[in-house]
C-alpha cells in the first residue's frame, strides 16, 4: 500500500499538516488517539469517513517519517 493514496498535505487544510484525503482529520489526530489507547474499531466508529485502509496509511506514513528522521543525542 501507497499511503500517499490515503494522505495528503495542503497549506489551505490545516495549514499543510498531513490529513486523510478529502477530510480535515489530521493524521496527527489519529496517531494521538491510537496512542491514548483507541483501537482502530474506535476511531472507525467517531470518524465513519475513515476506512481500516485510511487507518493503515497513517500508520506507515508515521513508520516511514520516523525511518528518514535524525536524531539528534546528547554529548
Amino acid at each position: 500500500m501507497d499511503y500517499r493514496d490515503y494522505i495528503e498535505s495542503k497549506y489551505d487544510i490545516l495549514l499543510g499538516k498531513p490529513v486523510i484525503k478529502g477530510t480535515r482529520i489530521s493524521v496527527e489526530l489519529i496517531l494521538k488517539k491510537m496512542s491514548e489507547g483507541a483501537a482502530v474499531e474506535d476511531i472507525l466508529l467517531a470518524y465513519p469517513q475513515l476506512t481500516p485502509l485510511s487507518i493503515s496509511a497513517v500508520l506507515a506514513y508515521a513508520s516511514d517519517v520516523v525511518a528518514n528522521e535524525s536524531l539528534i543525542t546528547a554529548a
